[in-house]
């Protein structure tokens, strides 16, 4: 990878960060955080689906660690080359040319999670 921000890298720096911010969290925070994790589990939705809604809305909102893990846990739910294409597509669509840098990061991303 182009910036040595290898997904074992990003894994291990978000979850001793996220370790850090539930030290000092209070309730809500917490709380938050836990809505997050239930969310994303199957529903009316299969999880797998719901990762891939996530990585649509991280794109267009153009938060690069929202779209690393977002791309991490569709590797988890078993989405294929084609599905994350077509994902992607959506993104580009929906939050225009602006969001191209992002697709090329995320592009990168998952190819060195496979």
């Amino acid at each position: 990878m182009i910036e040595n921000n290898s997904p074992e890298s990003f894994q291990e720096t978000r979850k001793y960060l996220n370790e850090l911010v539930l030290k000092y969290a209070d309730k809500s925070m917490k709380r938050f955080f836990s809505l997050d994790a239930q969310v994303y589990q199957d529903g009316a939705l299969p999880s797998k689906t719901k990762e891939l809604l996530g990585l649509v809305a991280s794109l267009v909102l153009r938060c690069d660690d929202c779209i690393k893990y977002h791309l991490s846990q569709c590797k988890d739910a078993g989405v294929s080359d084609a599905e994350l294409t077509e994902t992607i597509s959506i993104g580009l669509i929906v939050g225009g040319s602006i969001t191209i840098p992002h697709i090329r990061s995320a592009i990168e991303f998952w190819d060195a999670l496979k």
